[in-house]
């Protein structure tokens, strides 16, 4: 048995399995999945596990050169932008519109999900998977 790090078996899966350049959306639980999509799916409960807390996991095993979320953020769930912004530390940030975050998670090939129980608007990363050589 696995002692520590992400004990989610699926999402345990995601990670091994991503390359550089592979995206990896963290979203909240209303968050309009493809279906085709790759999905760890955590959610227990409303805010359950929360985002920024499933993305402080990921982040300590998951090398991010770059990460996505919709302007939206900011303007409407600021303090969730705030701890978003210190889970991420020096990873860089690029904002877009929700809209294009959403064609984004659709067009992209190599995308998989997590679904978190957060509940609070806009509340999306996208993960750029780096390489450590």
């Amino acid at each position: 048995m696995k002692k520590k790090g992400v004990l989610n078996s699926e999402l345990a899966r995601i990670i091994a399995g991503m390359g550089h350049g592979d995206l990896l959306v963290v979203c909240d639980s209303g968050f309009p999945i493809p279906h085709h999509s790759p999905v760890a799916d955590v959610i227990l409960t409303v805010n359950v596990p929360r985002l920024v807390e499933t993305l402080k996991v990921i982040l300590e095993e998951l090398h991010v050169e770059g990460a996505i979320i919709a302007n939206e953020m900011e303007k409407i769930s600021n303090p969730m932008y705030h701890e978003v912004k210190r889970a991420l530390a020096d990873i860089p940030l690029k904002k877009i519109s929700h809209a294009k975050f959403k064609q984004l998670t659709r067009s992209s090939e190599n995308i998989s999900f997590v679904r978190t129980g957060e509940a609070t608007k806009y509340s999306n990363v996208i993960l750029v998977a780096g390489v450590i050589f």
